[in-house]
């Protein structure tokens, strides 16, 4: 069971900026050189200005012509660089941002695939590929952005704010006290903010569940005439979505609108007092045109820390969202290790209890015995718990009560790779993935050959099949691509290649055709009795229908969670009073002998 911490356990912005941006220090560092040159370029151009508006007039301070000339090459030159800086930021913010929200997906679905089945069952995919990529899209600008870009627009309002108290204090103090007002009043505005935008985040959240699980499961909505309650149910998703999206985009709207409401108003204090201090001849008109144009250049910065509040605040929902995800932790975890010794395994359940969270039990007290090399027949009904057996014996859930032992050493000593390395599986339901067929029997592992990958396609009697691909093992494989036989043949070569100690066959023959069934009966007989010289493999059998057990040496049935019958297929059998000769009395015996 996923146990959740408090969101305040997982790391905070101080510890991702460490962790994901230490690592690309060059990069950071020649992004700040970009910025920072950006920002002194800026300030130059409005002192060239200057200069070149008070001694362009005719009169006794006018400069030569060629020293006019130098003034306008060394502003076009400014301009020109700044405009190349701002480029330079781009590109290195770009890389830096992609590079540390890659690592951070990475590592956070590295994280949920680490976490136990309880945690999964109760979340939709859809809602894990918001929280994976969504919430981290929402910290790109913060990861690239956010620290240089905040630090750089101080440093630039600091520095227009020196530059006009250096040509008059008066001036200087007017537009401090104005900074200072205009950076209060944007920061309370984007602090109200911060609310809808987590809301905003949870409702984009909301709706990506919902849309991924009503479109993965489109025919049976069709089929069943649910149409009309998905779209009633979409509408409802998407008035909650566009509530708390209005109701964040009013707030970007509010810090907009007060960024350009302040810089008018400083607009306005500047011109009334360059305009009193040049009709008193304490300014010069280059010095008014320093005063209006460094009032300009205060708008950017003002509107740029704006924005990245405004940025941070949604990326602070996002980043409370993945410290929440980061502090759920997983109540399976692996041991020590161990020594497996025997090359084909015993399996036994020992009083094993277990319950789904908040549901009645699933099992209650099963034990039973499997010797190495044997095969064990699991019977019972639709929720007799058969399938919970199994994701005991691969840890996917945590026993209540009990052990499980594989090889005489409990499962809980294992390492979770080397617990589900020793095991195999074949489903009735086989995942493919958008990949190669080569991907798809290797599930990505480029370690295993390609001349191996052929040998067991050609022994379970895929050869032919791959033969009709266009580019053989590299041809492009899709779930619509494979018949059921076909998927359940390529199942059985994942577990070849793997060549597992222990298997476990759910159902792996159902609904086939004669002429595949045939195909699969010839690749469960070598999966269980693999070349000689090497012991049978220890396996259970998973079965809807008796004759699926026929092979089995020993039969377990279960009904409502309990072992009603455990013992030899012969015995069991011979035994008229047993559950599994009443089940031959049914009918199938004959197809049992």
């Amino acid at each position: 069971m996923a146990v959740t911490a408090p969101p305040s356990g997982g790391p905070g912005f101080g510890a991702l900026l460490k962790a994901y941006l230490a690592p690309q220090a060059p990069r950071v560092a020649v992004l700040a050189a970009f910025l920072f040159a950006g920002i002194a370029l800026q300030l130059i151009g409005p002192l060239v200005l200057k200069r070149f508006i008070d001694n362009a007039a005719p009169g006794p301070d006018a400069l030569p012509m060629t020293t006019l000339w130098g003034l306008a090459g060394v502003y076009i030159a400014a301009a020109l660089l700044t405009q190349g800086a701002q480029i330079g930021t781009a590109w290195f913010s770009e890389q830096v941002g992609w590079t540390a929200t890659n690592r951070l997906r990475r590592d956070l679905a590295g994280h949920c695939l680490g976490l136990d089945l309880t945690f999964h069952n109760a979340r939709t995919p859809g809602e894990l590929i918001e929280r994976i990529d969504g919430d981290v899209t929402a910290l790109a600008t913060f990861f690239s952005q956010f620290v240089l870009q905040i630090l750089g627009s101080v440093l630039l309002v600091a520095g227009i704010l020196l530059l006009i108290a250096l040509h008059d204090w008066r001036i200087g103090a007017a537009m401090t006290l104005f900074a200072v007002a205009a950076a209060l009043a944007i920061s309370r505005t984007t602090q109200i903010g911060a609310p809808r935008w987590a809301a905003e985040r949870q409702a984009r959240s909301d709706m990506s569940g919902f849309l991924e699980e009503r479109l993965g499961g489109l025919d049976d909505i069709r089929a069943n005439g649910g149409g009309a309650h998905v779209m009633r149910r979409h509408a409802m998703l998407s008035d909650v979505l566009g509530l708390a999206g209005r109701r964040a985009g009013r707030m970007g709207l509010a810090i907009n609108t007060a960024v350009n409401g302040l810089y008018t108003l400083g607009l306005g204090i500047t011109l009334i007092g360059g305009v009193i201090l040049f009709q008193r001849h304490e300014a010069s008109l280059g010095t008014v045109y320093l005063f209006v144009q460094y009032t300009g250049m205060l708008a950017m910065p003002l509107a740029q820390i704006g924005m990245q509040l405004q940025q941070f605040q949604s990326a602070g929902a996002g980043l409370g969202r993945i410290r929440e995800l980061q502090a759920i932790t997983s109540r399976i975890a692996g041991g020590p290790g161990v020594a497996w010794r025997a090359a084909s395994p015993g399996v036994e359940f020992r009083h094993v209890t277990f319950a789904y969270e908040g549901r009645a039990a699933a099992l209650k007290d099963v034990s039973f015995a499997l010797a190495p090399g044997q095969t064990l027949g699991l019977l019972g009904r639709t929720g007799s718990g058969k399938s919970t057996l199994i994701r005991l014996l691969f840890r996917l859930y945590e026993v209540n009560e009990g052990a499980i032992l594989i090889d005489g050493q409990d499962v809980r000593a294992a390492t979770l790779e080397q617990l589900r390395a020793r095991i195999g599986v074949v489903t009735q339901e086989v995942q493919l993935f958008e990949a190669s067929v080569r991907d798809n029997i290797t599930l990505f592992d480029p370690a295993i050959a390609d001349g191996r990958i052929l040998e067991v396609l050609e022994d379970i009697g895929l050869g032919p099949w791959l033969r009709r691909l266009p580019a053989g093992l590299d041809s492009d494989l899709t779930a619509g691509g494979l018949s059921a036989g076909e998927a359940q043949l390529l199942a059985f070569a994942r577990v070849f290649l793997r060549d597992p100690a222990l298997v476990v066959l759910d159902e792996a023959s159902s609904r086939l055709d004669p002429a595949t069934d045939r195909l699969i009966e010839r690749a469960m007989d070598k999966l269980l009795n693999p070349d000689p010289g090497r012991p049978p493999r220890t396996a259970i059998i998973i079965a809807h229908k008796l004759a699926t057990v026929r092979r089995a040496h020993r039969i377990l049935i279960l009904d409502h969670g309990r072992a009603v019958e455990s013992g030899d297929r012969a015995s069991l059998a011979a035994d008229p009073q047993s559950h599994f000769a009443g089940l031959l009395r049914s009918g199938l015996e004959t197809v049992l002998q």
